[in-house]
């Protein structure tokens, strides 16, 4: 998967606000390059609420292990929540070792390097092996944000 087919795929879901900042904008410059998916039907950057999914392009200073920094590297982190992530991991996410994973294997399904603990997978450069697991994923992290918008708007299951 590239990053645009990515982009379009998540594109493809109601609701979603994909913020991709680039020089010369409101954003702050570490996060020009990268990509931000949220849940806002009415289309506005949600100010209480975390991204439901992301697409990082380098390195950040405090997350470096999945080096992101090497030529065409790109990671996709998603919020799937437990289960997703007890399914894919084998164990919940409050038990992640992070000295027991290999942050920068491509095209596998890994705990998020900082946010494994919350509930967060990554896959760098998702190629054959994880284009269904991400795109399956992302529509797990999709349907999560979706819901916990409705219940806080008032308008879905409690």
């Amino acid at each position: 998967m590239t990053i645009d087919e990515i982009i379009d795929f998540v594109a493809t879901l109601d609701g979603v606000l994909t913020l991709s900042p680039t020089a010369g904008d409101q954003w702050p410059e570490i996060s020009w390059g990268d990509t931000f998916f949220y849940y806002s039907p009415d289309g506005t950057v949600p100010t209480n609420t975390q991204p439901f999914a992301t697409i990082v392009t380098k390195d950040y200073p405090d997350d470096q292990s999945s080096l992101l920094n090497r030529p065409n590297t790109f990671r996709v982190n998603i919020a799937a929540g437990k289960e997703a992530f007890i399914e894919w991991t084998g164990h919940p996410p409050k038990q992640t070792t992070i000295e027991a994973v290999d942050y920068s294997v491509t095209d596998t399904v890994i705990p998020h390097p900082r946010y494994g603990t919350a509930g967060w997978l990554a896959v760098v450069n998702p190629d054959t092996r994880a284009d269904a697991p991400t795109r399956e994923l992302l529509h797990t992290a999709y349907d999560r944000a979706r819901s916990h918008h409705e219940r806080r708007a008032g308008s879905g299951p409690r």
